[in-house]
């Protein structure tokens, strides 16, 4: 059986906009798992260690069979082939993060894996992108996404048009 998930995709290292939309057709090859949605690319402000680049995010709206620990995996071997090492700096610059955003109405607190994502609501950088894909979405505890993106500002996030 499917379920619709949905992943957070940014990066600020190398070629960033190549680099999301390289993981948008990793993510469609993944096993039992196909893209439904993509957001348009944001190029938006660094969040929490403010000293680096601007990233490029995005989001991807999946219809996959893997549960949700598995997706888990999967979106960690898909940053670790864009060469994202792990080194313990939190919100310090990357060359590919995926987080893993909702996974149908479920909710999860356990080591590795916290879905809804914990922080969406304080981001504009995810609600943004969220909300092309499914204003109306409902964040399991805290609300529809377009109303969440209303309580914040979403002003120094700018959506890139597609590519020529």
């Amino acid at each position: 059986m499917s379920v619709r998930a949905y992943v957070a995709l940014g990066g600020n290292q190398g070629d960033p906009q190549a680099r999301v939309r390289e993981a948008f057709a990793a993510l469609d090859a993944l096993p039992d798992t196909r893209v439904r949605k993509r957001s348009s690319l944001y190029l938006t402000p660094p969040w929490g260690v403010t000293d680096q680049p601007d990233f490029i995010n995005a989001a991807a709206a999946l219809d996959t069979a893997l549960d949700p620990w598995a997706l888990m995996q999967a979106l960690l071997e898909i940053e670790r082939q864009a060469g994202r090492t792990r080194d313990g700096q939190r919100w310090g610059p990357r060359t590919l993060d995926l987080d893993l955003l909702l996974y149908g109405d479920r909710v999860i607190d356990e080591p590795g894996l916290s879905v809804p994502h914990p922080r969406i609501a304080e981001r504009a950088f995810v609600l943004l992108p969220l909300a092309e894909l499914d204003p109306a979405l409902d964040v399991p505890g805290q609300g529809r996404v377009d109303a969440l993106l209303k309580k914040i500002d979403a002003s120094a996030c700018k959506r890139l048009p597609p590519p020529t």
